[in-house]
């Protein structure tokens, strides 16, 4: 049964969506534990990714396919987790590109990241304004929300997220993660944000601080 495992690491490793889904089948097919699938063998694959992107050996092309084979191979198990033991959540995030901007991959690869480590995310897609997150925050009961901008024109918009919780009487329940080329550490805590990820790795390690919880 390891075998199976290894081999769904290395499908995210090697960036193979198809093997991935294949792998994930085939393994449900003989009965193998769908939630072990995922904890020892995709995420296994996915954190060897994250490690070897920030070690440099692997470039963003890589962290792409890699979060896709995840992504093909979460398709195929999560659903079969829903009659029998389910993923404990880590928390509830809203995921979103801000209002003007349709950058996704960026969001995308986050929310594929956030997933594959036991968030739970709703992704409300790109040019989103703050009212948007606000509701799906709202709908979700969310404790995150994660906005993307790509543009120095866009950026402003994140801030204007931060002041709509406010008024939504929602800042001291939702912590709010921001990110994208132009952002800065130093311009979220500007605006008021709970924290900046300069990429998909250390937007998982922010959701865990500021979810509380172990990562």
């Amino acid at each position: 049964m390891s075998e199976i495992f290894e081999k769904l690491a290395q499908a995210v490793i090697d960036g193979e969506p198809e093997d991935a889904v294949a792998l994930a089948t085939e393994a449900l097919e003989q009965g193998v534990n769908p939630l072990e699938c995922i904890t020892k063998g995709l995420t296994v694959g996915i954190q060897k990714v994250g490690e070897l992107f920030a070690s440099g050996e692997y470039f963003l092309p890589e962290l792409i396919i890699g979060a896709d084979a995840m992504k093909g191979g979460l398709d195929v198990l999560e659903p079969a987790l829903l009659g029998g033991q389910k993923r404990e959540v880590v928390a509830q995030v809203v995921l979103g590109t801000v209002e003007g901007d349709l950058h996704e991959i960026g969001k995308t690869l986050v929310g594929t990241m956030l997933t594959a480590n036991g968030f739970q995310v709703k992704d409300i897609g790109v040019d989103q304004p703050a009212s948007a997150f606000v509701a799906a925050a709202k709908e979700v009961d969310a404790t995150i929300i994660g906005a993307s901008a790509l543009l120095t024109t866009t950026m402003l918009q994140q801030e204007k997220l931060v002041q709509a919780l406010t008024e939504a009487g929602l800042r001291d329940k939702v912590k709010v993660m921001v990110g994208g080329a132009p952002v800065t550490d130093t311009y979220s805590k500007k605006i008021g944000a709970d924290g900046y990820a300069e990429d998909a790795i250390s937007a998982v390690d922010l959701a865990f601080r500021l979810a509380d919880a172990p990562a």
